[in-house]
């Protein structure tokens, strides 16, 4: 049963629940896909089916702060366009001060996830997704909670909003709602497709100038065996499998990468349990999605508490095979992933797969005008 503010949205934006106005607004209006070569067509899910008229709304109330208990904070300030919409601290900071236990993740080619957050892989739609900032209390994000009516009467009263949501959803006689605004923000960030790397470009359209000599050397290092970076971050979004359009079900990547091991057994602090805080499994202790590498040169610091600084750093880390795990095979980490085992690497072969990684950045992607506003919050 449904009860609870947040509870209830959630049961209206389930994935299985078609809006009220979905056909109307499918038929209203249309939306072209504008895709790099070799991406498949993002899963939409049929409630909430993508329209130019969410896009534009959702892409004004990304950068809309009142949608924050301070009115200060917005989406866009934990997931800044130019550093692939992610924030540049180890941990994000909520509107009223609170530090959040886990980093803001990178909205590049969200369309593809198959889950959601860091360790909860029951947010399993956008628009579920974009609702847990808003309503969070522990930490506080935004604030949302128990302000919903003032929020929605400040869009209701600026004379933006009203022909937004009404183009956006044309059908419904009351468009100014919160499950409108988690729809439209859904579908903006659908069309956060990064894919014109210099990677991309070598691998899809066959530039053969694209990577250099470096670059090319750490790309057989990164899908070696040896090395083994590809058994997690594959796909075309490095991050494991993908949703699509044709595929609209699949299972995510989850890993304990041996970052920490408190006790000697393996355990994580307890502020990061990893999924075990959902499933309650002693062996998912530790355990966090796999995030993807597109333009993870503009997004340190890295891993899900940002306790790593830089690249280097972070394959010093894998070559040992765990941070704050002793090598071999009586460690004492039962927990963590059998993929993660200690490997030789020089300085030359760190340079070259950082010379990859790097080739992942698609500049034009962080430049995009469309994934910005000149018009955030109250005038």
């Amino acid at each position: 049963m449904c009860a609870g503010a947040l509870t209830l949205l959630l049961c209206e934006l389930a994935p299985g629940q078609p809006s009220p106005v979905a056909a109307d607004t499918a038929a209203a209006t249309g939306f072209e896909w504008s895709l790099p070569r070799g991406f498949p067509q993002p899963f939409v899910p049929a409630g909430n089916p993508i329209t130019t008229g969410k896009v534009a709304l959702g892409r004004v109330l990304f950068f809309e702060p009142r949608l924050s208990i301070n009115g200060q904070m917005s989406c866009s300030t934990c997931h800044r366009p130019e550093l692939a919409f992610t924030d540049g601290k180890p941990r994000a900071v909520g509107a009223t001060g609170q530090q959040h236990p886990r980093s803001a993740m990178s909205l590049a080619n969200v369309a593809y996830n198959v889950a959601f957050t860091w360790a909860d892989p029951s947010f399993d739609s956008l628009e579920a997704q974009v609702l847990q900032p808003m309503y969070n209390e522990h930490p506080v994000e935004m604030g949302l909670n128990g302000r919903e009516s003032s929020v929605l009467a400040a869009l209701r009263t600026d004379p933006r909003y009203p022909p937004l949501f009404a183009g956006a959803f044309p059908g419904d006689p009351d468009p100014i709602s919160i499950a409108n605004v988690a729809r439209a923000l859904a579908s903006f960030e659908r069309t956060l497709i990064s894919g014109r790397s210099a990677f991309d470009r070598y691998v899809f359209d066959d530039e053969r100038s694209a990577l250099g000599a470096a670059a090319k050397r750490g790309m057989a290092l990164f899908y070696s065996a040896r090395i083994g970076c590809a058994q997690c971050h594959s796909g075309i979004n490095f991050s494991g499998p993908i949703r699509m359009s044709r595929v609209p079900a699949a299972q995510a990547e989850y890993a304990n990468t041996g970052l920490y091991n408190v006790d000697g057994r393996g355990a994580y602090p307890p502020d990061a349990p990893g999924i075990r805080s959902v499933t309650g499994k002693s062996q998912d202790e530790g355990r966090f999605r796999v995030p993807t590498l597109r333009n993870i040169a503009v997004t340190a610091p890295y891993m899900h508490d940002g306790s790593i600084a830089t690249l280097p750093e972070v394959i010093d880390h894998y070559s040992v095979g765990g941070r704050q795990a002793p090598l071999g095979p009586h460690d004492g980490n039962a927990l963590k992933d059998t993929r993660i085992r200690a490997f030789q690497v020089s300085e030359q072969e760190k340079a070259d797969l950082v010379a990859f990684l790097e080739s992942l950045t698609d500049e034009a992607f962080l430049q995009d005008p469309r994934y910005r506003t000149s018009q955030p919050g109250p005038r």
